[in-house]
């Protein structure tokens, strides 16, 4: 029997920490264990053996940390609020907000957020009911509590740190108290996360009673520490094969590259993503050190000198917000303080499309800055990540990925996308790449092999499904499988065509839907193939499917959530309202996944 929140009177932290402790004992161990927490419950009942009436110690001080997460960023931090909060000596309830409800509000009394944004400012998808609950009329009164949020995002995007924002100022509307600012997190959040840890417990410090024991707090800390590769110290992974998906006459370039983990003690799981920790190309870099009249070799911090730093640890390409403001300032450009004006939010959206830090330099030049300054002006270097197309149970030693290389012009420049154009140009079969494993707890094979899985993923989004089927076909599952893929071409894009008619004809791709968009006169994409399968397709959810979605998030990931919608509530009979509670309910029971970016 698997303890949980649902069948005991703990809370989903505290079952989860039980059932791991039980599973590291023996029969006799448990045996002991039952007769001990008898007795202790027996002596708490009526007074203690030895007659000692003294009063029982002080509860421990309870501290709920509370996260959104969509690809794991957010709980990953949230956990590591949690270790640190009990190294010194607070009682932790770890929730996700896709388990917290108005009772788990009402109850608390120091409250630590931890959110992400997803696209266009909004929410990711385990934390949207409760978010809906906390922005609207039936959310309760805070008085009492005390709070801090830490918001995740990336400053590239308008809505940056958006949920965070809407969390932190609901929560002081609701009656909070904030134990701190917020902190609004960037790509490389790191740093600035466990600062705001740090910060917040210190502000809570005289919250507890005594302090916990020195070796208390060693051993805490030991439980959390890193593991031996990850995004500060990656795995440097053999590149086996590195081949190309797309046929001939094709006008996009998509690699299948197999990496080695010989030797590395990495793990993954069919969900899980590969962060590459990528390098800037160096010609690229040169123009930008020339445009700015810089000395390549110019020393700044730690040994390192401009053009080193700013291939491997600087972004020099994507722009932000707060990159425009300081170059604002140092200009002096009348026309770029007018973009960054409130009343022009909408044309700088425009003016930003297509234009990066370069273009910025060469349309507002500024002279005399030096290279430290303008390194200090950029963000670290982000790794990006790939869903890993690859089961560790069928291709032991190796992770697979599918990468499109990412390739256009824009304002008169060619572009190219930073991690794309290192692995397709200037990585060869036998060179080695910085990777680290990114978890994704939100994206995963269900533990039931009979269940049916429904697959979308047009583009590179099919990855993680190759992943997935490659897992079952090594488990011998006998769930249903269906998959729907898109692309352009049929005869030049359809990746992984060999693999996925294989497993059709050996059963265990049960239904092979596809779309290819360019093929005829009207466009056809992988919502328009679910609706010509309604009936069958919401056949399979009465039945128990489990959905995922990987891929694009602004146009793909909202036509299928309405096509989704649509078919619930044509072939259920569900109105409006009842389409949308019963994908509330897939989300809930984790049988409506999504993967997008």
């Amino acid at each position: 029997m698997t303890l949980t929140d649902t069948n005991s009177p703990l809370n989903a932290d505290q079952a989860r920490r039980v059932q791991q402790a039980l599973a590291d004992l023996n029969d006799a161990q448990r045996q002991w264990l039952s007769g001990y927490l008898a007795g202790l419950g027996a002596q708490s009942a009526g007074e203690s053996p030895t007659g000692d009436s003294s009063p029982a110690p002080a509860a421990a001080t309870a501290l709920t940390v509370l996260y959104g997460s969509q690809t794991g960023n957010a709980e990953g931090v949230a956990e590591l609020a949690a270790e640190r909060a009990r190294a010194k000596g607070f009682e932790v309830t770890l929730t996700s907000m896709a388990d917290a409800g108005k009772k788990t509000l009402k109850a608390v009394e120091r409250l630590l957020v931890v959110v992400s944004t997803q696209g266009d400012g909004d929410p990711p998808d385990p934390a949207l009911e409760f978010h809906e609950l906390v922005m609207g009329r039936k959310a309760p009164k805070l008085t009492g509590t005390r709070y801090a949020v830490l918001g995740l995002g990336d400053a590239s995007y308008e809505h940056f740190c958006q949920t965070g924002k809407e969390f932190d100022a609901r929560l002081a509307e609701l009656g909070g108290e904030r134990l701190r600012e917020r902190a609004d997190c960037d790509v490389d959040y790191e740093e600035r996360a466990e600062a705001w840890i740090d910060e917040v417990l210190a502000s809570l410090a005289g919250d507890l009673a005594t302090p916990p024991p020195a070796e208390a707090a060693e051993t805490d800390a030991a439980q959390g520490a890193q593991p031996s590769y990850s995004k500060k110290h990656p795995f440097m992974a053999e590149v086996l094969t590195r081949q190309p998906l797309n046929g001939r006459g094709s006008d996009k370039q998509t690699l299948h590259l197999e990496l080695s983990l010989e030797d590395s003690g990495l793990e993954y799981l069919p969900g899980d993503a590969v962060g590459v920790v990528p390098q800037n190309d160096p010609a690229h870099v040169d123009e930008l050190i020339a445009m700015l009249k810089l000395d390549a070799e110019s020393p700044l911090d730690e040994g390192r000198v401009l053009r080193d730093a700013l291939l491997a640890d600087f972004e020099v390409t994507t722009l932000t917000r707060p990159f425009l403001k300081q170059w604002a300032e140092w200009s002096q450009a009348p026309e770029l303080q007018r973009l960054l004006g409130e009343e022009a939010r909408d044309e700088l959206r425009d003016w930003l499309h297509g234009r990066q830090i370069i273009d910025v330099i060469e349309q507002f030049p500024v002279d005399g800055i030096d290279a430290a300054q303008f390194s200090a002006a950029l963000r670290k270097l982000p790794p990006r990540l790939y869903s890993i197309a690859s089961s560790q149970a069928a291709a032991a030693d190796e992770v697979h990925l599918t990468v499109a290389v990412v390739r256009y012009e824009t304002h008169g420049r060619a572009r190219n996308g930073v991690t794309t154009s290192y692995l397709a140009d200037r990585i060869e079969p036998g060179d080695r790449v910085p990777i680290y494993i990114d978890r994704n707890k939100q994206f995963k094979l269900p533990d039931d092999d009979e269940a049916p899985l429904i697959m979308i993923g047009p583009g590179t989004g099919v990855a993680p499904f190759r992943a997935f089927l490659q897992e079952r076909e090594e488990r011998g599952a006998g769930g249903d499988n269906w998959l729907f893929f898109g692309d352009r071409h049929f005869r030049s894009d359809f990746l992984y065509q060999a693999e996925w008619l294989k497993w059709r004809q050996q059963g265990l791709l049960t239904r092979l839907d596809v779309a290819f968009s360019r093929d005829q006169a009207d466009k056809v994409y992988v919502q328009d193939r679910m609706r010509e399968q309604a009936e069958r397709l919401y056949a399979w959810l009465e039945a128990g499917a489990y959905v995922y979605v990987c891929g694009d998030a602004e146009f793909m990931a909202p036509d299928v959530h309405q096509a989704l919608r649509d078919i619930i509530r044509e072939q259920g009979g569900h109105g409006e309202a009842g389409a949308d509670d019963y994908l509330r309910q897939l989300q809930q029971e984790k049988r409506y996944q999504r993967d997008i970016y």
